[in-house]
């Protein structure tokens, strides 16, 4: 039954202290999915720092320096699973100088948990992450107005905080908000119900979390597959056999579809849909197969099929919402490779057009450079078409990385306009 789980990702977001990792630690500790030796030796940590109980947030706190500031700097990843669902939870930081861990933690979540400290309501930093998951088009967010304790489990401290946040996330593209009063350290609305907080009749964060439909998060309309390999097996039973291996980035593939391959733009019919484990009649994102097709043509590394009457753009002028992930600055019409899917071209950023100021997040027409967690749009010219779909219609075929030929490190990652 646990292999047959949906997978869902969340990440978590929030100011510095508005008990990220410590509502973690609960997630994992009242759902019973910390092993026995991990938390001996988060108990023995907890006495020797001079706590009274465990330090729940040193759960997702692994780098030395984050234990010793009880801040969280890089981007934990920690995996959990409850018999409805599997889980991964990305641990973002919450200081602006760590937008880029932000972004790198929230790129592929189906959900994003906002923290708000129920003391101080909606603060400039909440606005950032909700901006940023807000840009990386992340389906749905939970709002857990946290530390309800330190309020006296107030309902209309809760209910304040939700007019706050209404009140600016009407102007962001997202589809589902919800609201839910917690206190992490007590365990209050996490895992059980809150027996402080009875005029509050929805559902804890983790029945949300395990309930919360995901399935149409996923582009089923737009045929993609990007080819990552050909195989030619050569041996007993494979002698004539020419697949073409990936994973289906988006849409649904079926045995006998007729098929385009870009960028040469020639057509085909599905001949056969396998996997390791046999022929499949079908194929769907976020699957696995090979695809082979009627027709011998020159398929390689880096070409996409796709539906004959579903095509993407084929562009080498791209426009980018870019956030810049590199301590050096971006270099004035510097080369650089771009990833896209399985594709790898040589690209060059023509132009900033604007740059959002972080803290207010208003765009800044005349500040061009690009450093450090900048958030720009940019135009990209590269030496070939690309395949592209906007980010908010495919996640998957509207996302790219720059990556610097000199030293073979991810600068940017980019969401397609």
């Amino acid at each position: 039954m646990l292999d047959n789980n949906q997978l869902l990702r969340f990440t978590t977001a929030g100011s510095v202290d508005d008990g990220k990792s410590t509502l973690i630690g609960r997630l994992l500790y009242d759902s019973k999915s910390i092993f026995e030796d991990q938390l001996q030796a988060i108990e023995n940590t907890s006495k020797k720092k001079g706590h009274e109980g465990v330090d729940l947030a040193l759960f997702t706190d692994g780098l030395r320096d984050e234990r010793e500031q009880g801040i969280t700097i890089d981007v934990a990843y920690r995996y959990f699973t409850t018999p409805k669902r599997k889980f991964i939870i990305a641990d973002t930081p919450g200081h602006i100088q760590y937008t880029r861990n932000m972004v790198t933690g929230a790129s592929t979540a189906n959900a994003a948990i906002i923290l708000v400290d129920a003391r101080h309501g909606v603060i400039e930093q909440t606005r950032r992450h909700s901006f940023i998951a807000s840009l990386l088009q992340i389906p749905h967010v939970i709002v857990c107005i946290n530390k309800m304790d330190l309020v006296n489990f107030s309902e209309e401290a809760y209910n304040k905080v939700i007019e706050q946040f209404e009140e600016f996330s009407s102007k962001m593209l997202v589809k589902d908000v919800r609201f839910i009063p917690i206190s992490a350290l007590l365990g209050d609305n996490v895992v059980n119900r809150s027996q402080n907080m009875d005029w509050y009749q929805g559902a804890p964060l983790l029945h949300t979390l395990e309930t919360m439909h995901i399935s149409s998060d996923i582009n089923k309309v737009d045929a993609r597959f990007p080819v990552q390999t050909v195989l030619r097996p050569q041996r007993d039973g494979f002698i004539d056999y020419r697949g073409y291996a990936g994973r289906v980035a988006s849409g649904v593939f079926r045995k006998g579809d007729e098929v385009t391959i870009m960028p040469s733009g020639f057509n085909s019919k599905i001949k056969s849909i396998d996997t390791l484990d046999g022929e499949l009649e079908e194929a769907f994102a976020p699957m696995s197969v090979s695809i082979t097709l009627e027709d011998d043509i020159d398929i390689s590394r880096g070409d996409m099929i796709v539906r004959s009457n579903n095509k993407p753009e084929a562009s080498q002028d791209l426009e980018v919402m870019l956030c810049w992930l590199h301590n050096d600055s971006a270099k004035p019409r510097a080369k650089y490779t771009i990833k896209h899917t399985s594709n790898e071209q040589k690209a060059m950023i023509k132009e900033v057009v604007y740059k959002y100021d972080i803290n207010t997040l208003e765009r800044n027409m005349d500040d061009k450079e690009l450093g450090m967690n900048d958030i720009s749009k940019v135009k990209i010219r590269t030496t070939k078409p690309l395949m592209v779909d906007s980010y908010r219609e495919n996640r998957t075929t509207g996302s790219i990385i720059l990556v610097d030929d000199a030293t073979n490190e991810t600068v940017a990652a980019g969401m397609i306009v």
